[in-house]
């Protein structure tokens, strides 16, 4: 691969910067990245990421609001950690995974309620394994002879 002088000269300072091994180390991770943008584009591929958002405490009825829609989410929403911050707000860390555009929507609901002042979704390829393997399966334990008979 051939590139002009002024963008390799850019290249070695950013792989000099950041620590890389070699220039094939930065480009591979730049070409990770940006299909990882192209699959996240599409909206079709299940990914797994973040929604990081900051809200206003004093808000009637905000935190409910937020808690409500992520209960309709539920299949998407893996968890959440509050901390709380200076100036009586919240930042939020959702842990999501599903489908790009039911995450986007998700997010998109979230981020227009009134006292939402920052709402962020960072999604990378990868999954998270199942959580629940008995979902849908026969329980693993054997039933009493009471639960059998009722």
């Amino acid at each position: 691969m051939s590139l002009p002088e002024a963008l390799l000269g850019e290249l070695d300072r950013m792989v000099s910067e950041r620590g890389f091994d070699s220039r094939s180390q930065a480009i591979g991770e730049m070409v990770q990245q940006f299909l990882l943008e192209h699959k996240r584009e599409r909206g079709e591929d299940v990914m797994v990421g973040t929604v990081t958002l900051v809200y206003e405490n004093f808000v009637a009825g905000l935190q409910q609001q937020l808690a409500d829609l992520q209960r309709r989410h539920i299949d998407e929403v893996i968890g959440s950690l509050h901390v709380q911050l200076m100036r009586n707000q919240t930042m939020e860390v959702i842990l999501v995974q599903g489908p790009v555009k039911v995450l986007e929507r998700l997010t998109d609901a979230l981020s227009c309620k009134r006292g939402v002042s920052c709402c962020k979704m960072h999604l990378i390829a990868a999954l998270i394994p199942q959580l629940h393997p008995f979902i849908g399966a026969a329980p693993a334990y054997p039933r009493s002879a009471t639960a059998a008979s009722r």
